[in-house]
């Protein structure tokens, strides 16, 4: 003989609450309060951690007329469009080359090209920062050896800032990008690229009508991470340099934002260019977004 059914009972209303308050106390208290927090203090002046002043839209406004957020605005486009029209090509180049079946080593090749997205930003501003060190740095010492006529105490990181942080990103991040590539070139089904080829297309025309459709979602949302990633520039630089670089050369927005606020003391203002980063990065996520609504559509 079975054993009656015991009596259904309900649990109290709070019981999953009581599970969700974990996440809802660290929720809240670290994103939700800050959030809230800076975009009270992007209309105020502090003086001090204790001393504000609420003067309104007023930041934002001297933010339009800072010939120096401008110029930090340039750099970190200047980067960015580095990341997006130097590196992705490079690491599409390279996910195209590895993806070919014919390559010996492949696995071996995707491991190194891979590793230097495994250490740290500083440790790569302190790597760049040797090589390009005048006279002892290796890059002056081979082209001094090279081309004896070079000087090899040319200061590189005081000439060529831009161009120094573009490579040593590159170096960092066309590997990891490369994955993404190899990812979503493998994705691609072979009967498309056979049926290609048996029609007569040749390597450009499979790459740009059957290959490049097929991969469109994974390159938007790669150059999108690219674009987010170097907005939000500030280790590599502030490291390589040791700050924004001569003439401010290296300054990006996110360095000027820790500046502001943590050097000058100014949160007030420092927040208001944080909002306005954020705005801007949102932006860029929403043309994505429309992007790939169209390419489906």
């Amino acid at each position: 003989m079975s054993a009656p059914l015991r009596p259904y009972r309900a649990e109290p209303v709070w019981v999953p609450w009581l599970f969700l308050s974990p996440f809802l106390l660290t929720f809240g208290v670290f994103l939700v309060w800050p959030l809230v927090q800076s975009c009270l203090l992007a209309f105020q002046q502090t003086f001090g951690p204790r001393s504000t002043a609420w003067v309104g839209l007023d930041n934002f406004t001297f933010m339009l007329g800072d010939p120096l957020f401008w110029k930090a605005v340039r750099n970190t486009f200047i980067f960015a469009a580095g990341s997006v029209f130097l590196q992705l090509p490079l690491s599409l180049g390279l996910a195209l080359l590895l993806n070919r079946p014919g390559i010996k080593g492949r696995a071996f090749f995707r491991l190194i090209f891979f590793a230097p997205s495994l250490v740290g930003l500083v440790f790569v501003g302190l790597l760049f920062g040797l090589l390009f060190a005048p006279l002892t740095g290796l890059v002056n010492t081979v082209l001094h050896d090279l081309f004896p006529s070079f000087n090899p105490e040319f200061p590189w990181l005081q000439v060529h800032v831009m161009p120094a942080l573009i490579l040593a990103a590159l170096w960092l991040y066309v590997g990891f990008n490369m994955v993404y590539f190899l990812a979503a070139l493998q994705s691609v089904p072979p009967e498309l690229m056979e049926a290609a080829a048996l029609d007569g297309a040749g390597p450009w025309d499979r790459f740009r009508h059957v290959i490049l459709p097929e991969i469109m979602p994974v390159a938007t949302f790669v150059v999108l991470l690219s674009l987010l990633g170097s907005l939000q520039l500030f280790e590599l630089p502030f490291v390589l340099l040791n700050g924004a670089g001569p003439d401010n050369r290296g300054l990006t927005i996110v360095m000027y934002l820790y500046n502001t606020g943590f050097v000058t003391g100014d949160l007030g203002y420092a927040s208001a260019i944080g909002w306005a980063l954020a705005l801007l990065m949102a932006g860029f996520a929403v043309i994505q977004r429309w992007f790939n609504r169209r390419q489906e559509a």
